[in-house]
């Protein structure tokens, strides 16, 4: 199995293909552009967001990878349009929840209209493959905002007809944040305990989305488009296959 995976990636390297991260100052996109990086699997890797990132933390190691920034404004993406030309895969981990985004239309704004809008210039700029993390229980027609839009920025994604088209739907992540968040480490600490028990249950380690979202990457989909509950996730995170 390691050596598939060696072979996977090297033929991947071969292909000198590069990609863009939506949202890598968040937890998940963090984890995901170290594991790119780690791998080595593209020759450019551009990160699309708000403002640069200075890696004070965790920067990027050096290597054969080149990393570029784009700082785009969200509220005029269309003027943006050249910061999403040229990649050949998406990945959008772009997100925030209704109390940091200060009210409903605020959240909906950033996990559904950013997210849509993104999509749409990465196609037309010639994207072939969208790989996005949304949320376990997403469904457009959920009763529960954050589920529904969830659900629709899916929707949404799909329409725009990609190769390939990856959603990933994590439950609860497990990561530590630098941001204090009591009720979350709460529930961290407590399906953290059902997690050995039960491990892909309810719960996912921030780097085992990331580890799956790159792993995925490699292996050729069943159908053009592709869902990947948290079991799933939790497997190829862990280093299993599909």
């Amino acid at each position: 199995m390691a050596e598939d995976m060696a072979s996977l990636e090297e033929n991947f390297r071969q292909q000198n293909r590069s990609c863009f991260i939506l949202g890598a100052s968040g937890e998940t996109g963090k984890a995901l552009l170290q594991e790119l990086m780690e791998r080595s699997l593209f020759s450019r890797i551009t990160l699309i967001g708000r403002r640069r990132l200075t890696f004070e933390d965790k920067a990027p190691h050096a290597g054969p990878v080149e990393v570029v920034q784009e700082v785009v404004d969200f509220e005029k993406l269309d003027d943006y349009a050249a910061a999403f030309r040229g990649h050949d895969v998406g990945y959008c981990c772009l997100g925030t929840t209704r109390y940091k985004a200060g009210s409903s239309s605020g959240f909906v704004r950033v996990d559904h209209d950013y997210v849509l809008k993104s999509a749409e210039l990465a196609k037309a700029g010639g994207c072939s493959q969208f790989h996005l993390e949304t949320s376990a229980l997403a469904d457009k027609n959920s009763v529960f905002l954050y589920f529904r839009v969830k659900g629709q920025v899916e929707a949404g994604v799909g329409a725009l007809g990609f190769g390939r088209y990856s959603i990933y739907r994590p439950a609860l992540l497990l990561v530590d944040r630098q941001e204090s968040r009591p009720a979350e480490w709460l529930a961290r600490k407590f399906f953290g305990v059902f997690s050995v028990i039960g491990p892909a249950f309810m719960s996912v380690p921030i780097q085992a989305v990331a580890k799956a979202m790159v792993t995925n990457t490699l292996h050729q989909p069943r159908n053009k488009t592709e869902i990947l509950e948290n079991k799933a996730i939790y497997s190829l995170g862990k280093g299993g296959g599909q």
